[in-house]
C-alpha cells in the first residue's frame, strides 16, 4: 500500500509539473531554459519563431530573444530603487511587463537585430532613455542618481492640460482630460496620445490615464515610439542605433551619425540636440546608457566615442526654424 501511495504522489507531482505555467509550451528548451527557434526557409530566407516572446515568423527571431541575455535580476539591478518607499510609482514597473511589451516588437528587430551584443546595447540604450526620463535620483540620492530610473510613471504637477486645438479635427481633446506626461518615455499633448493610441489600438485620446494604470501598455507605447519614425523619409531611433539607417549628404553636413546620440535627435530634436557638449539633459541620458551597459556586463567602452554618444553638435531632424543643412534627412 505504501508503494502505491508513493507512486500516486509521484504521478500527481509529474502532472503538476506538466501543468505548471513555467513549463515551456512553444518549442523545445535547452539546459538553460532558452527556447530553441522553429526554423523555416521561405523563398530562400531563414525565418524563425521562438516561443511566446517571438512567436511570429521573422529573421530576427532566429537570434537570441531579450530574455536570453537580459533577465529579471538584471532589471532589478538597473532599477534598484524603483520600489523604494519614496519612489512615486513604487510597485508599478516590473520585468514581466517590459518583456511582455517587447514581445510585440522583437519580431521586428527590437533587441534582436545584429546578434547578442547589438541586442544588449539596444536594450541598454532604450532603457537609458527610459531611466533618464523617469528618474527621481538627483544630487546625493542613496545608491547614486543613476539607480533611480522608473521612479515615476506620470508627471505629478502638470502646469497645463497639453491640449492643442490646432489638432481638433484629427485628435480632438476630450473635455476635462489632461494630456500631461505619462509612461516610460512620457507622452505629452493630445495629438501624441491620439497617434500612439491608434497604433496600439487603445483609446488613449479619451483615456490617457490607461498609460499610468498599466505598465505593459506604458512600455509598449515607449517601444512603439522607439521603433517608429516621426516622419516619412526619416529613421526611427531603432534604425539609427542598429545600423539600418545610412546617413545622406544632408545628414553628414548636419553631423548626424548612427549611434546613441542620434536616437536623442530622433526622439527629442532641438529640445536636447545642437546645444553643445555640456547640455545637462543630453549628458544625463548618456550617463544612464553607459551605466546600464556596465550593469548588464557589456561595458561602457562599447558605447563608442563622444561624437557617436552625443548630439550636442548635431542639427535637429525637424527644427522649428529650418536651416539649409538640417531641413531633411534625405539628399
Amino acid at each position: 500500500m505504501e508503494g502505491i501511495k508513493l507512486s500516486l504522489l509521484a504521478a500527481v507531482f509529474v502532472a503538476m509539473m506538466l501543468l505548471s505555467p513555467l513549463a515551456v509550451v512553444n518549442g523545445d528548451s535547452d539546459d538553460t531554459g532558452s527556447v530553441k527557434p522553429v526554423v523555416k526557409i521561405v523563398k530562400g530566407k531563414k525565418l524563425c519563431s521562438k516561443g511566446w516572446e517571438c512567436k511570429t515568423l521573422s529573421e530576427y527571431c532566429c537570434n537570441q530573444t531579450i530574455s536570453d541575455y537580459f533577465q529579471a535580476y538584471q532589471f532589478e539591478t538597473l532599477f534598484s530603487k524603483r520600489n523604494s518607499p519614496v519612489a512615486h510609482a513604487a510597485g508599478f514597473w516590473d520585468y514581466h511587463s517590459f518583456i511582455t511589451a517587447a514581445a510585440d516588437y522583437q519580431p521586428h528587430g527590437f533587441g534582436t537585430s545584429g546578434g547578442k551584443l547589438t541586442g544588449m546595447k539596444e536594450v541598454a540604450a532604450f532603457l537609458g532613455h527610459v531611466g533618464s526620463k523617469t528618474s527621481c535620483g538627483y544630487g546625493v540620492a542613496t545608491g547614486g542618481p543613476l539607480a533611480w530610473g522608473l521612479c515615476y510613471n506620470k508627471e505629478l504637477s502638470p502646469s497645463q492640460s497639453y491640449c492643442d486645438d490646432s489638432f481638433k479635427y484629427d485628435y480632438p481633446c476630450t473635455p476635462s482630460v489632461s494630456y500631461h506626461g505619462r509612461g516610460a518615455l512620457p507622452i505629452y499633448w493630445n495629438y501624441n496620445y491620439g497617434k500612439t493610441g491608434q497604433a496600439l489600438k487603445v483609446d488613449l485620446l479619451n483615456h490617457p490615464e490607461y498609460i499610468e494604470n498599466n505598465a505593459t501598455l506604458a512600455f509598449q507605447a515607449a517601444i512603439w515610439r522607439w521603433m517608429t519614425p516621426d516622419k516619412k523619409h526619416q529613421p526611427s531611433a531603432h534604425d539609427v542605433f542598429v545600423g539600418n539607417w545610412k546617413p545622406t549628404k544632408n545628414d553628414t553636413l548636419a553631423k548626424r551619425v548612427p549611434g546613441f546620440g542620434t536616437t536623442m535627435n530622433v526622439l527629442y530634436g532641438e529640445d536636447v540636440c545642437g546645444k553643445g557638449d555640456d547640455d545637462e539633459h543630453m549628458n544625463n541620458m548618456i550617463s544612464h546608457y553607459q551605466y546600464y551597459l556596465d550593469q548588464m556586463g557589456v561595458g561602457r567602452e562599447e558605447a563608442g566615442p563622444h561624437e557617436v554618444l552625443g548630439c550636442g553638435q548635431q542639427a535637429a531632424f525637424n527644427p522649428s526654424s529650418a536651416s539649409p543643412a538640417s531641413t531633411s534627412s534625405t539628399s
